[in-house]
């Protein structure tokens, strides 16, 4: 068993009010959840129209599994490039490496 773990730093440049981040943000968190079994959620920055924090974790059989966690966290914010920047991308494992 592997768990992973990290936290996401956004900013999201043409937000104008809280009700347009959290659009965007519901908008990655639910594509996350439905792509792979990955518990997301807004960690910090509840109240700043234009940053936020995702908080992520999950829980896989092998390191490879984790990998391909990353890569869809990654592919899911690619896909929301011009609403949201990636300011910083952080995680680690706990559990056996390969």
């Amino acid at each position: 068993m592997v768990v992973i773990y990290g936290k996401v730093e956004l900013h999201l440049p043409y937000s104008q009010s809280l009700k347009e981040k959290r659009q965007v943000v519901k908008s990655i968190s639910d594509r996350v959840r439905k792509r792979f079994n990955i518990s997301i959620a807004e960690v910090a920055g509840h109240n700043l129209w234009q940053a936020s924090t995702l908080g992520f974790s999950a829980v896989a059989k092998s390191y490879a599994e984790t990998e391909r966690f990353v890569q869809a966290l990654k592919e899911t914010l690619d896909l929301h490039d011009e609403e949201a920047h990636v300011i910083d991308f952080e995680y680690d494992y706990v559990g056996p490496q390969p």
